[in-house]
């Protein structure tokens, strides 16, 4: 099954919704990994060295080799590990699970961000008129189903994780249940999902992680 420690190592920091997706992930297969803990605005060397292009957490490395970016390692270790597996087998639903989970990062997670912590108030009325449209969008994707996949949890419900994150950190109004009867129903699957109750850090990591992600966005700006 899993390979040793020493094949298999995850850059991280506590809180970051992208380092939890991998968690989440690895644990579902059951890869036994060492973790390395990086803290934002000060990054080590060694993260900058295999992570050149991006500079930021998560970063995978199995047998020496460093994959970066949340998706790219979940599909990875599905791949290399092939039991317990998070995306379908089916070609056709696969290519949804990657379209609705690009759609996820491309068209939810920037301005959810926006709208939970934009100081200007127009730029978050904007930017959360964007996520609900997204979100839309979402909540039709799952009809009936308990998870986006179905009965199983999967690849998109791990791509999807930001939703209740933003909702639970922010204690912002993401959605509610006459809004967004589905998506909330999945939320609450979500969370009591055993993986995830294990590897979901407290509110105070994830509201850590997030203020010192908006200050260094804010400082690179300047």
């Amino acid at each position: 099954m899993a390979g040793s420690e020493e094949e298999v190592k995850l850059f991280g920091s506590v809180g970051s919704p992208f380092v939890i997706r991998v968690q989440i992930a690895l644990k579902l297969k059951g890869v036994e990994y060492n973790y390395q803990e990086e803290t934002l605005g000060s990054l080590s060397d060694t993260l900058l060295k295999f992570n050149p292009v991006y500079k930021m957490v998560p970063v995978f490395l199995h047998k020496g080799k460093p994959i970066s970016e949340s998706l790219v390692i979940l599909e990875y270790i599905d791949e290399t590990w092939k039991h317990n597996p998070i995306l379908p087998s089916d070609p056709y639903q696969r290519a949804m699970a990657r379209f609705w989970s690009k759609f996820i990062d491309d068209k939810c997670v920037a301005p959810a961000w926006k709208s939970a912590f934009m100081i200007d108030e127009k730029e978050r009325e904007k930017a959360a008129e964007e996520l609900f449209e997204a979100l839309q969008f979402l909540e039709n994707e799952l009809k009936d189903k308990k998870f986006f996949g179905g009965e199983e949890f999967g690849f998109v419900d791990i791509a999807a994780l930001f939703i209740p994150l933003f909702k639970e950190v922010a204690e912002f109004k993401l959605f509610t249940s006459d809004q967004f009867p589905k998506l909330y129903k999945w939320s609450q699957e979500f969370y009591n999902h055993p993986v995830v109750k294990e590897n979901m850090p407290s509110k105070d990591q994830l509201f850590g992680y997030f203020k010192a992600r908006s200050a260094t966005l804010a400082a690179s700006r300047k």
